[in-house]
């Protein structure tokens, strides 16, 4: 078994940040990875049995003002562990995308890679300043449980048959549905023009 839980947070508008901060963000949240699962691969193929379980967020299914590249990050996460989960499959291996919300634990607070950014903007304040704030105020007083989260973890890794995504907490599970509900209304609304984009066919 692999669990990939290594991850830092950051905090600034899209325009507000930092280069060698997103470039930090991106090498430990997905870099890091993906390297980490390409070292254990060989011997679960060689084994023919294996389950890897990436820690992504609910942000990386839905995006939040002040962590666009923290989204960035596990959005990646979620497309990488679903084409590596077809891609093992066929070969015993068992890929999980675990989604958490918000956990009493370290993420808001020191752990993040910058809880204020390096030229914080104004017209900003309101958007990903307040959010930010609301972060770093309520770090390690979220509702998620990590004892809880943790051993539905070690469930869902003994699961002779898991789910691809196993979101974490009634705000992970609720706004993983509310975000599909979104997508769908979103685009039905332009299905005309979506369909019509193709070549006519007999």
């Amino acid at each position: 078994m692999l669990f990939n839980n290594a991850g830092i947070g950051y905090f600034a508008a899209v325009e507000e940040s930092d280069e060698t901060e997103i470039r930090r963000v991106m090498e430990t949240n997905l870099f890091g990875l993906a390297a980490v699962t390409n070292a254990v691969l060989p011997g679960m193929r060689a084994r023919r049995s294996g389950v890897i379980l990436n820690v992504s967020s609910i942000g990386g299914v839905r995006a939040f003002p002040s962590v666009g590249w923290y989204n960035a990050s596990k959005f990646a996460v979620e497309g990488l562990s679903e084409a590596l989960a077809q891609e093992v499959a066929p070969l015993g291996i068992k890929v999980v995308i675990i989604e958490p919300s918000g956990f009493s634990t370290d993420w808001a607070g020191s752990s993040a890679a910058e809880v204020e950014p390096h030229r914080a903007i104004e017209d900003y304040d309101q958007t990903a300043g307040a959010r930010r704030r609301t972060f770093r105020d309520s770090a390690g007083k979220e509702v998620g449980d990590p004892r809880r989260a943790a051993a539905a973890i070690v469930d869902v890794a003994h699961d002779p048959q898991p789910p691809l995504r196993l979101p974490l907490g009634r705000y992970a599970y609720g706004g993983l549905l509310e975000k599909l509900d979104m997508v769908r209304a979103d685009v039905a609304a332009h299905e005309a023009v979506s369909r019509g984009a193709d070549r006519d066919t007999p």
